[in-house]
């Protein structure tokens, strides 16, 4: 049977998340199609259905999908689920959102942020802040799963598959769009930016971030935080890496002021090159840097925007 992945949207265009689901699900050796639920959202359907490996695009096109309300869309995903033996989405919030929804009105067990495919029936999964791994298997007909992007490469835009529409089931009207107020930054999102530079503790103020921003602004990176600075209020919570705020995976990530507590190496541990500034010699994050400079952040920021 094959595979039904949720794509990510914003109805103009698919997120980058779909793409790694699209490769976590090439591994389970079935044919991958695409469900994207939207209104108007046929670019991002031409889109998913670029993805390699990626056999059918399914579009449904209805006002009640224009803003991937959990319950419109979870009814959408159980009237097609007995045709496929795995449903798929990335762990974002819109994943996490409606996927436990569907496993519940299934009755089915819900596998949350797979790192890993062992075989059809058995994931593997981080618990403990990542300090373990778990290996799951399901015997349940339908497999619902989420997909923890950062441990899989995006699938490359490289396809052709058709498009086919189908058919809006009725809206269980349990929750309706009010507004949406979106933060906006001319850098890059911070899950998917290349280049990611995150203050600690150790900046002491949030006035302070603006040493990592005009590094950021060189770079081209994102700024993050750990979970120490955004709760002393030195940055919004969007700001957040670590296991509860956003699990990133960049080719670089530098930590600056940040010690290295358990929570916050879950949400970057994977990232390719890991660099470390910190005074304290004996701060954990140096157990996972790649590169450690023991400085003063104070001093050597000025001295790396100048160098850059």
């Amino acid at each position: 049977m094959p595979i039904l992945i949720l794509a990510d949207h914003d109805n103009a265009s698919l997120k980058p998340a779909t793409a790694h689901a699209v490769t976590a699900a090439a591994k389970l050796g079935a044919d991958i199609h695409v469900l994207v639920a939207g209104r108007n959202a046929a670019p991002a359907a031409e889109q998913a259905a670029k993805l390699a490996g990626v056999a059918k695009v399914l579009l449904a096109d209805d006002a009640a999908y224009e803003h991937a309300l959990a319950e419109p869309v979870a009814a959408l995903l159980v009237s097609l689920a007995s045709g496929y033996s795995h449903l798929l989405a990335a762990a974002t919030s819109v994943g996490k959102n409606v996927l436990p929804r569907v496993a519940a009105l299934l009755d089915v067990a819900m596998i949350s942020e797979i790192t890993a495919v062992v075989s059809a029936d058995t994931f593997e999964r981080p618990i403990y802040a990542g300090n373990a791994i778990a290996t799951v298997q399901s015997a349940d007909a339908v497999k619902v799963v989420t997909v923890r992007t950062t441990a899989f490469e995006a699938a490359a835009a490289a396809n052709a598959a058709p498009v086919e529409s189908v058919a809006a089931v009725a809206d269980p009207a349990l929750s309706c769009f009010v507004s949406a107020e979106l933060s906006k930054s001319e850098r890059p999102e911070l899950t998917s930016a290349r280049i990611v530079i995150s203050g600690g503790r150790g900046m002491q103020s949030g006035d302070n971030f603006h040493l990592l921003e005009a590094i950021a602004d060189k770079l081209g990176a994102a700024v993050g935080a750990s979970r120490a600075a955004v709760d002393a209020g030195f940055v919004p919570n969007d700001y957040q890496v670590g296991q509860t705020g956003k699990i990133v995976a960049p080719d670089l990530y530098v930590a600056v002021g940040i010690s290295g507590a358990i929570q916050h190496l879950a949400g970057m541990k994977d990232s390719k090159v890991i660099v470390a500034i910190n005074k304290d010699e004996e701060a954990p994050i140096f157990q996972v840097a790649d590169y450690g400079l023991v400085a003063d952040l104070f001093k050597a920021l000025p001295e790396l925007q100048q160098a850059l």
